[in-house]
């Protein structure tokens, strides 16, 4: 006689085993019409599945966090029903949710195309409309795989023989198409209704090169179709503001296959690289860092006693010399402890924090290559903080308001902040990772902040808080971190000479505001559209002559506004105005001035700005005011600029 409380605290007594449907359509049709499956004792299971024991149970609909995922996995079945029922001979693989979608992996002979992914999505759209039943059976290891074999489906029989013999195994039927699920899926087609099939690409079965490369149809799936409406805008949105196209449209840089997952700068990128630099160096020397410079190419041995070439030899670039063999440097942080042991160190001292722009190199997969988001050389706004335990916390709390007043200079205001904790393989004693995990908590806690655990996901060498921003169009971008090292220092034999004149080893803090200049300069492409605040912008202003006779007065503003730190280009060009006034308007430059006889006659400079904005005849003393007001504000974009 199990007993059922609901979510309110009321309880229910029933006779026999009772499923969640039975349980929804006792407390309301429409609850029961809304139910998609159910949460019993904080597990997710299928409506349909009997209970038999006493258990805490609630319905979810798609209005539930769970349910958009149910959804969302249910929807990847769905592409198995219809694959298989266009391409027979098709062999199905596996169809998990991931973030804003799904997937499922296939293997096909003819290779899809677009065509056939719209003919897959109108097959599912005719069998969501015939609202049929899921049919759950639940069964042993023998009959799941006497079920597949039959079918044909290698795939599936492979994940069944994986399993533990004890285990069951759900089997979903959708008419006449078998799958198999930890579940829970929807009871009835109906519950899938706004979706959308988005691409195809290839994968390896199992992520392992050796094996089959299958077919990869990758969807998405909302609980509504305004939210689907939603998505698909914003991915339109973020089409337009790819960094890639905008970085070609705009001369920024480029990439090419001579060199992949190298960036080569053109002068307008290279500018905004430039003036992130210089922004960051202030930002350094004003809050006690020392800029250093460490080498490029380091004897194998220091990655050895690091830690390094155990845990990402594979993603290192080497080389050999005089029968010595040299890692070009995936990371700063051994090379900064080198810096740190020269000479010896008092406690007085502490913190000492170096900081450097350091060029870094990492053999990342060609396919993950991502122009200048996911690339194979790097610059670090890297830093290394060493210090006593005792200092921790203070050092934490002091980068914390570091990186906000940093990000809001760019204008991002929404920072989400999550610790990440000990990973499976790592270094050090649980006593270290406690006390490591703990001031990083106890570090956000005197922040009065809103933060989350990811557990699992710290570096080998110690936890570390994550800081990821929001951009315009809600797109999540992880950034910052600090982490908590007390195992590298000790295995590189940093020291320092406590008040006790003992030999004592430092806490390292590894530090990155940024994370990479190449990566926050594609999020700030994405994030501005190109439309750079003053402060950033390549070009801040166009001086543009109306005709011929007014090129000198253009040309005595220009070098005037140059030797003053503007950065200005001249345009004498004998072309129509308005075509010139269009294309430095493409280019996204912030202002055009513009000379004309008139302007001449009353030495005035006439000013607009790159959204069509006539801001008038301005001075000169106005004009640097407008320039440098517009240049103070920073992250916050006006409608002048």
């Amino acid at each position: 006689m199990p007993t059922i409380t609901l979510p309110d605290g009321s309880k229910k007594v029933y006779a026999n085993a009772i499923t969640c449907l039975e349980i929804a359509e006792e407390i309301g049709a429409g609850l029961a019409k809304a139910a998609i499956a159910a949460k019993v004792n904080d597990e997710l299971i299928d409506l349909t599945l009997p209970i038999n024991h006493d258990a805490n149970v609630s319905i979810i609909t798609s209005k539930d966090k769970e349910g958009i995922g149910i959804i969302r996995h249910s929807f990847a079945h769905l592409i198995g029903h219809a694959v298989k029922q266009i391409y027979p001979k098709a062999k199905m693989a596996i169809g998990p949710i991931i973030e804003d979608g799904f997937y499922y992996d296939i293997d096909y002979e003819k290779p899809l195309t677009p065509d056939d992914l719209k003919i897959i999505e109108e097959r599912m759209k005719e069998l969501i409309k015939q609202n049929y039943n899921v049919v759950i059976e639940v069964v042993n290891k023998e009959e799941a795989r006497k079920t597949f074999e039959k079918r044909n489906e290698p795939y599936k029989v492979e994940i069944v023989d994986g399993i533990a013999e004890h285990e069951t195994i759900k089997i979903y039927k959708h008419q006449e198409y078998t799958d198999m699920c930890r579940g829970p899926h929807v009871p009835n087609t109906r519950h899938l209704r706004s979706f959308k099939l988005m691409k195809i690409s290839g994968a390896y079965w199992r992520g392992d090169s050796n094996k089959q490369m299958l077919q990869r149809i990758y969807g998405t799936a909302w609980a509504t179709k305004k939210e689907l409406n939603e998505y698909l805008e914003k991915l339109e949105e973020a089409e337009k503001r790819d960094h890639r196209k905008l970085g070609k449209r705009l001369s920024l840089f480029h990439t090419q296959e001579e060199s992949p997952g190298m960036i080569f700068w053109h002068p307008k990128g290279w500018t905004i690289y430039k003036t992130l630099e210089t922004y960051l160096t202030n930002i350094l020397n004003q809050n006690g860092y020392q800029e250093v410079k460490t080498p490029q190419v380091v004897d194998r041995s220091l990655w050895e006693n690091s830690g390094h070439w155990e845990k990402f030899k594979d993603d290192m670039f080497t080389t050999t010399s005089e029968n010595r063999e040299y890692a070009i440097k995936p990371m700063n942080c051994p090379c900064h402890i080198q810096i740190f042991n020269q000479g010896l160190k008092s406690y007085r001292e502490l913190p000492i924090r170096l900081a450097e722009f350091g060029s870094c190199h990492r053999n990342e997969p060609s396919g993950a290559l991502h122009g200048l988001m996911r690339v194979r050389n790097f610059t670090q706004d890297d830093a290394h903080i060493f210090c006593t335990e005792e200092q921790i916390q203070q050092e934490v709390s002091n980068f914390i308001d570091l990186v906000f007043a940093v990000y809001k200079d760019f204008g991002f205001n929404d920072i989400i902040i999550k610790l990440s904790t000990r990973p499976e393989q790592r270094v050090g004693s649980d006593q270290i990772w406690d006390k490591s995990e703990q001031s990083l908590a106890d570090a956000l806690d005197s922040k009065k902040l809103n933060w989350s655990y990811l557990p699992g996901e710290g570096a080998f060498y110690g936890p570390k808080i994550e800081f990821s921003l929001k951009d315009c169009i809600n797109r999540v971008w992880q950034c910052g971190t600090i982490q908590v090292d007390f195992s590298m220092p000790n295995r590189l034999k940093a020291t320092y000479i406590d008040e006790n004149n003992d030999k004592k080893t430092p806490v390292m803090l590894h530090r990155a505001i940024l994370g990479s200049f190449e990566r926050f300069i594609g999020i700030l492409i994405e994030h501005y559209a190109g439309n750079f605040p003053t402060w950033l912008a390549p070009i801040q202003l166009a001086v543009i002559s109306l005709t011929d006779r007014n090129s000198k007065a253009c040309i005595e503003i220009y070098k005037f506004l140059s030797a003053n730190g503007f950065r200005v280009q001249l345009d004498l060009r004998n072309e129509k105005m308005g075509y010139k006034i269009r294309e430095h308007t493409l280019d996204k430059i912030p202002f055009i001035l513009i000379i004309g006889d008139k302007e001449e006659a009353t030495n005035t400079y006439s000013i607009r700005t790159r959204n069509g904005k006539d801001l008038g005849p301005k001075s000169k003393e106005d004009l640097i005011d407008l320039l440098n007001t517009s240049i103070l504000l920073k992250g916050v974009i006006t409608d002048d600029t």
